[in-house]
């Protein structure tokens, strides 16, 4: 958790060159689209530079001189200049707004594309709320750079550069005057600046621990609501949150401070503008319009100073998010396919493990030398205490982790010489934990492959799962609800049996498959089980013994090791850890059946 702080704390940077280097290259297929977008923004600032202008003619031609069909004219100009600045600014922001939506989507297809490549370790240590923030929130603040933050900000600085050159053309002298509160302006922007930024990075602070927060007590809500926490974690909750509102307020109160100080020294630069030039004015040396657009160029030339401020805001918000989306997209898998991996069509489904070493960090190893052989189309099954390393030959076989040691071979062949992809398209797996995603039934069967209704049905029934999806209200179309919440354990896992089954496995492994379910439906798994193996190598991990007893081959694993190897009746005669296993599942129901196993 304090990792995911940190790195919401690195803001420092207010403007990144590279990372807007970065940025500017996902603009590049639209480049026809900015570059229009740039162009009009150019000629909306200067259509809207020309409207004091106007108005000065206006004045001093035709309203000073009583010239009625010259004011109609020039105001029939205005209204047309008026209209064509309206056409230009729709334009120019369709374009970027357009621009900034097909970014948004390039960037997203990108980062989740990214994801499905990472390896699992990578979700171990990465929180799911970070990951949706990453392709959801970060995303949507680039969205803001692009579609108006950069441009805008090009846009008030062609307008603050047309109004200098306008008025130093109109008259110097007033214009002297009127830029005389600049430098004030200047040094409040900086401090301004510097105040927002430490302001922003303990707001970004403090989002992160209620993002982490939220996310994991709203999954957890059911054991707190067991243990009846409810209280204490609403109070954990109202002191994170109003850290963050606090940070708000503080981040507020700058913002209330700089604008009324601009507004300020614009009104401080409106009087002096009023003062000297009506002392002009009244010795001649000036005329009414010309004091009447200096009155509208100043107001015009803060306006885009207190856009810049807010461009600021949404600059810093977008390099953070830039680093932080950068950082995920440099992070390459630990895992991939070689350039020209195996691709087999058919896998026979022989399995080796030869001198296997495996850590999930550093040297804690939990595979150790490991070696055992499954020959195509036997069934093996994995017994042993948790933690014994069961589960960990099921993710290498999947190649979910690298090992550190040996070799593993599938067909005689490196598992590190194939393609990952194509190896594990010829590899089911059902888990305990099954994972149900929203969608009717046979979706969530095939997956959205191009699987026929008719094998949907089939492997269905197959596994003992088409009498549940009969009873439901429409059948195989019916909707499951999130995870499956309208569904039994018992019900989640046929289902898993049947999706497994509906891509053909050459190589089937079940981790724990029957440890949810209750006995009517162990006994339905069990006939599937049967079924399911023929043709097909199996590896079952079942801490329910009486679910392997016809396993071809047993083998017990602890600490990382294989202590003894047989079928279900050898490990029995043995009498050593299969033996004292089966005695703690049966000591009571079957004590004699299994004195009888052992006299034979």
């Amino acid at each position: 958790m304090n990792q995911y702080y940190h790195e919401e704390e690195k803001l420092d940077k207010a403007y990144d060159s590279r990372l807007m280097k970065r940025l500017l290259k996902y603009l590049k297929p639209y480049k026809k689209y900015v570059i229009s977008a740039f162009l009009l923004l150019a000629i909306a600032s200067l259509l809207k530079l020309a409207g004091p202008y106007l108005v000065k003619i206006a004045i001093d031609r035709y309203i000073m001189a009583k010239d009625y069909e010259g004011l109609v004219r020039i105001s029939g100009i205005f209204f047309g200049l008026l209209l064509l600045q309206f056409v230009v600014r729709y334009a120019q922001t369709y374009m970027m707004q357009l621009t900034g939506q097909m970014v948004n989507y390039d960037l997203r297809m990108q980062i989740f594309s990214h994801l499905q490549r990472q390896n699992l370790s990578f979700f171990n240590k990465n929180p799911v709320g970070r990951l949706l923030t990453r392709v959801t929130s970060d995303v949507q603040v680039l969205n803001e750079l692009f579609s108006s933050g950069v441009v805008a900000v090009f846009g008030d600085f062609v307008t603050l550069i047309g109004i200098v050159i306008v008025m130093f053309s109109v008259d110097w002298k007033l214009s002297l005057v009127t830029f005389i509160s600049v430098p004030f302006l200047v040094l409040a922007t900086i401090l301004f600046r510097k105040r927002v930024r430490d302001s922003y990075r303990k707001i970004r602070l403090r989002i992160a621990r209620v993002n982490a927060f939220l996310q994991e007590h709203i999954s957890g809500m059911k054991i707190i609501q067991l243990f009846a926490q409810e209280r204490k974690v609403f109070n954990k909750f109202d002191s994170i949150n109003a850290s963050l509102k606090d940070a708000h307020i503080k981040s507020v109160f700058y913002y209330a401070v700089f604008f009324p100080v601009v507004e300020l020294i614009g009104a401080v630069s409106l009087a002096l503008i009023i003062f000297y030039g009506g002392s002009q004015l009244l010795k001649g040396a000036v005329t009414f319009g010309v004091l009447v657009a200096f009155i509208q160029y100043a107001e015009m030339f803060y306006s885009p100073i207190r856009d810049l401020a807010e461009k600021y805001n949404i600059l810093q918000s977008a390099m953070a998010s830039s680093e932080r989306i950068f950082k995920l997209l440099d992070r390459e898998p630990e895992i991939v396919s070689p350039k020209d991996g195996v691709k087999p069509e058919k896998l026979k489904g022989e399995i080796e493990f030869k001198n296997v070493w495996f850590a999930y960090e550093d040297e804690n190893y939990v595979l150790k030398n490991l070696n055992f052989k499954v020959n195509p189309g036997e069934t093996i099954a994995l017994v042993g205490a948790t933690g014994a390393g069961k589960t960990s030959i099921i993710n290498l076989l999947f190649r979910f982790y690298e090992f550190q040691k040996g070799n593993i071979y599938i067909d005689g062949i490196d598992i590190r010489n194939y393609d990952i992809q194509a190896l594990r398209r010829q590899m089911g797996l059902v888990l305990q934990d099954v994972f149900i995603f929203s969608g009717d039934v046979t979706d969530n069967i095939g997956l959205g492959e191009e699987i026929d209704d008719d094998e949907v049905i089939s492997v269905s029934r197959y596994v003992n799962a088409e009498k549940f999806i009969k009873k439901m209200e429409n059948g195989y179309k019916s909707r499951l609800q999130e995870s499956g919440s309208n569904l039994s354990e018992g019900q989640k896992q046929l289902l898993s049996f049947a999706r497994a089954l509906a891509f053909k496995p050459r190589i089937l492994m079940l981790d724990e498959a029957t440890s949810s379910v209750d006995t009517e439906t162990e006994q339905l798994i069990q006939e599937a089980m049967h079924k399911m193996s023929e043709g097909r190598s199996c590896l079952i991990i079942a801490h329910r013994l009486s679910t392997i007893r016809n396993a071809d081959r047993i083998i017990v694993m602890h600490h990382g090791e294989i202590r003894e190897e047989g079928t279900h009746a050898q490990l029995l005669k043995k009498q050593g850890i299969y033996y004292r296993l089966y005695q703690l599942q049966y000591k009571d129901e079957e004590t004699e059946v299994a004195g009888n196993q052992i006299n034979k």
